[in-house]
């Protein structure tokens, strides 16, 4: 499946999210994870960031794409070559 992650985490808890989640997607913008993972990866993915959160200060988004055929992306601005990207 290919899997969006978008965090506001406080700054100090910031860079070890950040480590945790390039250790499983691609980075594309400061707060925002994206890439092919499969569900087994993404429940290590999720346990791993629970450890770090504060549930009454931090926030999680995970947006979940089962199925590529409908989909496109398109950006403006920089566009960096990166793997694992729609």
């Amino acid at each position: 499946m290919f899997v969006i992650i978008t965090y506001d985490i406080a700054t100090k808890r910031v860079a070890k999210v950040m480590k945790t989640c390039r250790k499983y997607l691609t980075h594309v913008q400061k707060s925002v994870f994206e890439g092919i993972i499969t569900e087994g990866k993404l429940n290590q993915l999720k346990e791993e960031l629970e450890q770090l959160i504060v549930y009454k200060e931090d926030e999680i988004c995970i947006d979940k794409i089962d199925n590529l055929k409908y989909t496109s992306k398109e950006q403006i601005g920089m566009v960096k070559l990166r793997d694992n990207i729609l």
